[in-house]
């Protein structure tokens, strides 16, 4: 239950200077460009009668007046020389409280320090906090820093995260403190206990070789299976596209090489080109889906091809394409090789498909099919006479 309250306390402490720091930003943002802009000091964003809370703004904050009341403050440097009667909820790079606060300090920056009395809890987040020797607090600390140095009293638990933590105060209950190194305490400061949590790290466990082996079977076994059926699926749907595309392969798989290697390159800078452009980022989404897919199909041509080069006769193609991806699969499960099969079976695959599909263009087509080429002029053998007799 202990835990729990520090938890919420943390938590509470996070949302509330994350809603002050959104509010008020606005006018410490003005405040900080103005003074930065003219020579004159200019009036921060201060809302104060006097009583009930009380909030700054500015670039620098400096409270030097009593407050009857709650502090709210943000801005680049708050300071607090006055006494205030309630909490104090800041944030700020460097926070600065030498006054005495009757209530809780909620406090969030770069460097906070503490030289008065607090005289109830304190919950800080910062890079560096340190309590001096005349700053105290009558009730807990609660927070995290990089390095923590407490030499006034506290009147009960510390319960921080740090990597550094210093105490030469006295601590009327126990710390706890999650370190990776000891802290450095006085010798009788603390009343309580003191504990250090250690972060949790997962226990390396060593892997016997058969258990890898056997992870590395049944895989196999499992892609074996998945893309078996994905192949024959494809074999006896698409026998003739399968039989289409790697025809491209079949005579040169080097131009399809090629033109993989070269459209892996290209393909996606263009689309990273067109998805900038509003109008284009439709376009480069469709784009992106067909370029996957084609890449995903890669798989099954590259398992078609290999079938038909070891069955050069006129066996099924749900043959040539399970034989085809077994090989492929097992050739894919072999450490090292696997990255120079992977390569080339994307880069031939999409080199085979775009050359299938240039060749089955529209305009391809109807040059090839519906134009006619005129037969070649009839070549007659003319002797010298007659050549003579047709000049005459």
């Amino acid at each position: 239950m202990e835990l729990l309250s520090h938890t919420r306390r943390a938590v509470a402490t996070i949302l509330a200077t994350g809603i002050l720091v959104l509010t008020m930003g606005p006018g410490s943002a003005a405040a900080s460009s103005t003074s930065s802009s003219l020579s004159a000091p200019t009036a921060p964003f201060v809302v104060n009668d006097g009583e009930g809370p009380q909030l700054y703004s500015a670039s620098a904050v400096n409270i030097t007046n009593d407050v009857d009341g709650d502090v709210y403050a943000a801005g680049q440097s708050v300071t607090i020389t006055g006494d205030i009667t309630g909490d104090v909820i800041a944030a700020a790079q460097s926070i600065t409280i030498t006054g005495n606060v009757d209530g809780n300090v909620r406090l969030a920056g770069d460097n906070v320090t503490i030289n008065g009395d607090i005289s109830r809890s304190g919950t800080i987040f910062a890079a560096t906090v340190n309590v001096s020797d005349t700053g105290s607090f009558g009730d807990d600390v609660v927070g995290a820093a990089q390095e923590i140095t407490i030499a006034g009293p506290v009147g009960r638990d510390v319960l921080v995260s740090t990597e550094n933590l210093t105490i030469d105060g006295s601590v009327g209950g126990n710390v706890t403190y999650n370190s990776d190194i000891d802290a450095r305490i006085a010798e009788g400061a603390v009343s309580g206990t003191v504990e250090r949590v250690e972060s949790s790290q997962s226990p390396t466990v060593e892997v016997s070789p058969w258990a890898l082996f056997g992870s590395w079977f049944l895989g196999l076994l499992y892609a074996l299976v998945a893309l078996s059926v994905i192949t024959a699926l494809t074999g006896l749907l698409l026998p003739r596209l399968l039989h289409r595309v790697t025809d491209h392969l079949v005579p040169a798989p080097w131009k399809a090489l090629l033109v993989g290697l070269v459209a892996s390159i290209t393909v996606p800078i263009a689309l990273l080109v067109i998805l900038v452009t509003i109008i284009g980022a439709p376009l480069a989404l469709a784009g992106l889906l067909v370029w996957l897919t084609l890449t995903l199909a890669t798989f099954v041509y590259g398992a078609y091809y290999i079938g038909r080069l070891l069955f050069r006769g006129n066996q099924p193609p749900v043959v040539k394409a399970l034989v085809g991806g077994a090989i492929l699969i097992v050739a894919l499960h072999i450490p090292w090789l696997n990255v120079a099969v992977w390569a080339a079976m994307v880069l031939i695959g999409l080199g085979a498909q775009l050359l299938a599909i240039h060749s089955q263009r529209p305009w391809h087509r109807t040059r090839s099919e519906g134009v006619t080429t005129p037969p070649p002029p009839a070549v007659t053998s003319t002797t010298v006479k007659d050549l003579a007799e047709t000049q005459a």
